[in-house]
């Protein structure tokens, strides 16, 4: 099935930490925009999923994805991690075929 994410434990338990407060039902979409110096760059915010979104849960987070992300995204890992130097969701994607040198976009 094309559009298939995975979702870690640790990125599950950063996701429902963000949707603490969130209305009911919303989740943390997880988009690909055209942007950065490679050609894209992942954005995310807190939304209501919309009807053409295929929406993955894992221990109560919930990721959306839109319609026009879920290529550049079918086989990806998400995960999160949390070290001295850098915290953030890292996205362990198989369509990236190169990266920019500060590593915030990609090239599929």
């Amino acid at each position: 099935m094309v559009g298939q994410i995975t979702i870690t434990d640790r990125a599950a338990e950063k996701i429902r930490k963000l949707l603490t407060g969130a209305k009911d039902g919303y989740g943390l979409r997880v988009g690909v925009v055209e942007g950065g110096c490679s050609g894209y760059e992942y954005k995310m915010e807190i939304d209501s999923p919309a009807a053409e979104d295929k929406v993955f849960e894992k221990n109560g987070a919930r990721v959306l994805l839109g319609a026009k992300s879920i290529h550049h995204l079918d086989g990806t890992e998400m995960d999160y991690k949390d070290e001295l130097m850098q915290s953030g969701f890292v996205f362990n994607n198989p369509n990236v075929k190169g990266t920019c040198g500060c590593g915030t976009s990609f090239s599929t």
